[in-house]
């Protein structure tokens, strides 16, 4: 049996997820818009709203803005060295995303706090994970 599992793993790219990580961290983050004005994330094929696949790439308004959040003190194991960490769900326009509330306090977050997209590493795994930070 091969030992090359870790360094397999350690490459692989989640193909459209990793693209648009890579286009956040370079500040040019992109929602999908279908033909009749339908947004989505990728990596999608086909508009969920309407089953287009004239789906075109375009810039993701800014600021979004905090829907509703959570904290959690009590992580699984997967973001246990994460904890305590404020996970949202940001709207921004056509699109609303999750990701990890980053640069604040954690009683400082509220709905309505405008964020912008970022891209932060979890402490636990080692992996990038979308964030929102404040304006």
């Amino acid at each position: 049996m091969s030992d090359h599992s870790e360094l397999d793993s350690e490459n692989v790219r989640d193909a459209g997820f990793d693209d648009w990580l890579d286009a956040a961290e370079a500040h040019e983050a992109y929602y999908l818009e279908c033909d009749a004005g339908h947004g989505s994330l990728p990596p999608r094929q086909v508009c969920p709203e309407c089953g287009s696949t004239a789906l075109t790439k375009e810039p993701l308004p800014e600021p979004g803005e905090i829907a509703t959040y959570t904290v959690t003190h009590v992580a699984t194991p997967s973001f246990a060295d994460d904890a305590p960490y404020a996970t949202a769900i940001a709207d921004f326009g056509p699109v609303r995303m999750t990701g990890q509330v980053v640069e604040i306090d954690l009683e400082d977050i509220e709905q309505g706090l405008e964020v912008e997209v970022a891209v932060t590493v979890s402490e636990t795994t080692g992996e990038r994970v979308v964030a929102f930070q404040p304006v």
